[in-house]
C-alpha cells in the first residue's frame, strides 16, 4: 500500500458536512485575502498559543466548530484578556467570523479553517483553559453515528491539551447524540460533569451566547448544555 493511499485510511472520518456554500460577497473575499492570513493559525508542526498573540493573554479558549460566529464573537468581546482558538471548516463561517472581527477591532481572536482535531495535535499538553463545542454536526442517521465529533479518541486529544480545572462545554438539540456525548464523556477519565440539578443542563447557562443555528431550531429537543470539568489524571 501507498505511503498516500496509507494516510487515507488511517485519517480520522470527517465530522463536518460541506465546506463550500453560497458565493461570498467582495467584502469578504477581500477579508479572507488582507486579515486571514494575519490571523490563520498555521498547522504542520507545535503551537505555542501564547506565540500566536502580540501580548500576552491569561488564558486560552478553544471553540470547535464557531458557524457563523456569534458565540466566538461576543465572548471575545466580553474577554479581552483571553485568546481565542477557534475552528471552522466552513468557509462561510471564517468570514463571518473575520467581518466581525474587523467591525468589533477585535485582537484576541485566531482562526483555523479547518478540522479541530489537526490544531489538537499541534498544541502543547496542558494549554488551554477551556473548550467550546456548540451544536456539532450531528449527522442524525445511524449509519453515519461513526462520523459524530464526540468519542473516545477525540476526548483523549481534547484531554492532553486542557490544564486540569479547565471546562468543557457541548451542547445539541439532538436527543439521541445528546445521550451518546455523555455517556462517552462521563465514562472518559479525565472529565467529570459539573450538573446538580436538571435545569443544569436544560436551560442555556447564564454566561451562554445565542447562536443562529440555535434560533432556527433544527434539531428534535430543545437544545441541552453539558459542562464539564478537566479531572487531573494519572
Amino acid at each position: 500500500m501507498s505511503e498516500e493511499a496509507s494516510d487515507v485510511r488511517t485519517r480520522p472520518l470527517r465530522s463536518y458536512g460541506r465546506i463550500l456554500g453560497r458565493a461570498l460577497s467582495p467584502r469578504q473575499n477581500s477579508l479572507i485575502e488582507q486579515l486571514l492570513p494575519r490571523l490563520a493559525i498555521p498547522l504542520g508542526g507545535p503551537i505555542e498559543p501564547s506565540a500566536l498573540f502580540t501580548t500576552p493573554k491569561r488564558a486560552y479558549w478553544l471553540e470547535v466548530g464557531f458557524g457563523g460566529a456569534e458565540h466566538v464573537l461576543e465572548q471575545a468581546k466580553r474577554h479581552p484578556d483571553v485568546g481565542f482558538l477557534a475552528c471552522e471548516p466552513f468557509m462561510e463561517g471564517v468570514a463571518k467570523a473575520l467581518t466581525g472581527i474587523d467591525a468589533l477591532g477585535l485582537s484576541n481572536v485566531r482562526l483555523l479553517q479547518g478540522d479541530a482535531r489537526d490544531l489538537l495535535q499541534c498544541l502543547p499538553a496542558s494549554s488551554l483553559q477551556r473548550a467550546f463545542i456548540l451544536f456539532p454536526d450531528p449527522w442524525p442517521k445511524a449509519r453515519h453515528h461513526k462520523r459524530r465529533l464526540i468519542n473516545p479518541s477525540f476526548l483523549d486529544s481534547l484531554a492532553r491539551v486542557l490544564v486540569p480545572g479547565a471546562s468543557v462545554r457541548f451542547a445539541t438539540d439532538w436527543q439521541d447524540y445528546a445521550d451518546q456525548a455523555l455517556v462517552t464523556f462521563l465514562a472518559h477519565p479525565a472529565f467529570s460533569w459539573t450538573a446538580q440539578r436538571a435545569d443544569d443542563w436544560r436551560i442555556a447557562p447564564q454566561d451562554h451566547v445565542t447562536t443562529r443555528y440555535q434560533e432556527k431550531k433544527l434539531g428534535d429537543i430543545n437544545p441541552l448544555f453539558f459542562d464539564f470539568t478537566r479531572q487531573p489524571t494519572g
